[in-house]
């Protein structure tokens, strides 16, 4: 099973990402956490010793953005490191060079495109 974590300070993505992925979580093929914030997502992967093997990032958020948790997660988690995504709003060059320089895996879009996401994802298990 593939435990994935999404931080993003908007709520509703939970709803989305639930209902977008009811079949692969009824299956037992996926499993999400959700963190509103990127100190709620460290606190995650403190708590849970590192479970998630991809972690699904918002650049922009209040307090600690998408980028500042990359770089805490590039430099403290690597046994094994966990494939991190960031999400950015579209055209935002400035943000993905950043967060392709603190070593992001890969990127994806708002809105996010969830047939990209699934494909990317069965890539990964």
């Amino acid at each position: 099973m593939m435990k994935i974590l999404v931080v993003d300070d908007e709520t509703d993505v939970q709803t989305l990402f639930e209902q977008r992925f009811r079949r692969e979580i009824k299956n037992g093929e996926m499993h999400f956490d959700f963190a509103f914030s990127g100190e709620q997502a460290l606190q995650y992967l403190t708590e849970h010793e590192q479970e998630a093997v991809l972690i699904l990032s918002d650049i922009n958020m209040p307090g600690m953005s998408g980028l500042e948790l990359l770089g805490q997660i590039k430099s403290k988690y690597f046994k094994p490191p966990p494939v991190v995504m960031m999400i950015t709003a579209y055209g935002d060059a400035e943000n993905f060079n950043t967060a392709k320089q603190l070593g992001a895996d890969d990127f994806l879009t708002k809105p996010v495109d969830f047939t990209e996401l699934k494909e990317k994802l069965k890539t990964l298990i």
